[in-house]
């Protein structure tokens, strides 16, 4: 009879990690780096520079905004104060007092949206605050938000600070 050379172990069998494996492994950490670089690149310019589009879709918000404290909304600054049953709304230093039902149109803006400094997202916004009455320390508005391109409901939900309680309507 003839003797067989022990056979060596196979790959993956408790020893060192298997090929497969360690592929995987390197192939979940590429993965892992670059979607953490597109969100830590990702970055919205606001400017005032139009591009002459039309406003079609159109996105509205119920919003409770805190009274006497100011929130950036798309690089806009507003800040709203009731005042005997009505509202003086502050937006970059424009002031407007607005009774209930009343509305009061922001300026349109140019937005650009870009990671990896590569352009993701071009559009032209405005924003429409209808007054709605106070509940509390809160304001109450329904927002509206007239784009010229379609948008991600995710990038307009990371224009909305926290403390405003915004609710897709």
């Amino acid at each position: 009879m003839t003797d067989h050379p022990p056979r060596p172990a196979a790959h993956g069998d408790g020893g060192t990690p298997s090929r497969r494996n360690l592929m995987i492994g390197i192939l979940a950490g590429v993965i892992i780096v670059v979607v953490a670089a597109i969100f830590l690149t990702l970055t919205v310019s606001v400017t005032s520079d139009l591009s002459e589009k039309s406003l079609p879709y159109v996105t509205h918000y119920s919003v409770a905004l805190p009274d006497g404290e100011a929130v950036t909304i798309g690089n806009s600054r507003i800040a709203v104060m009731a005042y005997n049953g009505s509202v003086i709304t502050d937006v970059d230093g424009n002031r407007e007092q607005l009774v209930v039902g009343q509305t009061r149109v922001i300026s349109p803006r140019h937005a650009k949206i870009t990671t990896l400094g590569i352009p993701i997202y071009n559009a032209d916004f405005q924003f429409t605050l209808t007054y709605l009455g106070q509940a509390g320390t809160k304001d109450n508005f329904d927002l509206t938000v007239k784009t010229s391109q379609q948008v991600p409901g995710f990038l307009l939900d990371r224009l909305m600070p926290a403390s405003v309680n915004a609710v897709t309507a």
